[in-house]
């Protein structure tokens, strides 16, 4: 947990309401972020919430010829205790003027962490669904995502040449790597408050640490070496954390084979990336899993699916990502119980069957599924 945002914001919500940036962004994202907020709204026993709409996106950018604008970012430093971002339509093709949104957010609020739980639930709806308890967390602001790339003739043969440098710093692998070794002894403690026939993880905490350093030696080397020093260096603390390593190639083989086996697994920005999307095929869609992006000092919800331009606007997203993300935000923010409320009344949902979205097999609408969210808070 970061330490810094729980302080702030307890100590905000204690006199105030917490001020919630919102930026829907595009396509789905501006039928999932109002769901969410429909959820926090409802809460019980909780802070008070001051929500403020904000601007960013590929569809903002073609109105405006900004992705992101410096209003989004100077209200979200000067005025929000965090914030939750809902899809972007990134473009597969380069469009001269435009980059990412969300990556230039996390580095702008210095988001250094995407953390990304995957959990399975029993639900009619996931019938052959393994048990796993699994939380994947990417490093957020390195990696190929730096987006030095550059086009370049081959003066031999006089075709194109297309490189991308990529950046792998130890005091990032280092911040990471510890986030990684304290999220495993939180989720310990949460666990060993329930039987241990009710847990899902029922061995020692455990971290994975995924590289591919058997080829790419300096890069992948410094982050494998970085993050293990981690635990070497603080054997006091972390000493009761087992430590893996997975080659990247047979972590993606192993996650499916074998789900169960992983406890929190760390890894570089494009592997991260790459392997929490695919985790989510484990666990019935995309549309169920959330994330957070987390720095020291500030937290940023974002449900793991995409803007989906194919089913905006016809009332059927699935909200269960963007409301586990706005749960995700409370929960990096001090609120664990009302978190723990958002996430039951989730599970409940999915448990029950009955109201589930098309993606999940079912013919329910998005406001089907948050109805049905709040009937169980």
């Amino acid at each position: 947990m970061a330490s810094n945002i729980i302080r702030r914001t307890l100590a905000t919500s204690a006199t105030s309401p917490l001020k919630i940036g919102l930026i829907p962004a595009d396509g789905i994202g501006k039928e999932v972020v109002p769901a969410a907020r429909r959820v926090l709204e409802s809460l019980s026993n909780g802070p008070k919430f001051e929500f403020v709409e904000l601007e960013a996106g590929f569809e903002h950018f073609q109105k405006t010829g900004t992705a992101l604008p410096k209003e989004t970012i100077t209200t979200l430093k000067n005025e929000c205790h965090g914030a939750i971002f809902g899809a972007v339509s990134s473009p597969s093709h380069k469009v001269e003027g435009y980059s990412s949104p969300i990556v230039a957010l996390r580095k702008h609020l210095d988001l250094y962490a995407n953390v990304r739980p995957v959990v399975s639930v029993k639900s009619p709806a996931f019938p052959n669904q393994r048990e796993l308890d699994m939380l994947i967390i990417r490093e957020n602001t390195e990696c190929l995502y730096i987006k030095q790339e550059r086009l370049e003739t081959d003066p031999k043969t006089g075709k194109k040449l297309a490189w991308a440098e990529r950046k792998i710093s130890e005091e990032a692998c280092h911040r990471i790597g510890t986030m990684a070794f304290n999220m495993a002894l939180t989720r310990q403690k949460l666990r060993e408050q329930k039987p241990l026939a009710e847990r899902i993880w029922k061995h020692n905490p455990r971290v994975t640490i995924v590289h591919k350093s058997n080829v790419l030696s300096v890069t992948d080397g410094l982050f494998r070496e970085t993050v293990r020093s981690v635990k070497e260096q603080n054997l006091e603390k972390y000493g009761g954390v087992d430590m893996e390593e997975q080659l990247v190639d047979s972590m993606v083989y192993r996650m499916f084979r074998e789900p169960e086996a992983f406890d929190v697994v760390v890894a570089p920005n494009l592997y991260g990336d790459i392997l929490s999307d695919g985790a989510a095929a484990l666990v019935g869609s995309l549309g169920v899993v959330p994330s957070a992006n987390v720095g020291d000092e500030f937290v940023m919800g974002e449900p793991v699916h995409g803007s989906a331009p194919d089913i905006a606007g016809k009332g059927i997203a699935n909200p269960i990502a963007a409301i586990r993300s706005a749960a995700l935000l409370l929960e990096h923010m001090g609120y664990t119980e009302q978190a723990l409320k958002m996430y039951d009344a989730v599970d409940a949902v999915l448990v029950d069957g009955s109201i589930l979205t098309p993606d999940l097999g079912g013919k329910s609408t998005t406001n089907d599924v948050v109805d049905a969210v709040l009937r169980h808070l």
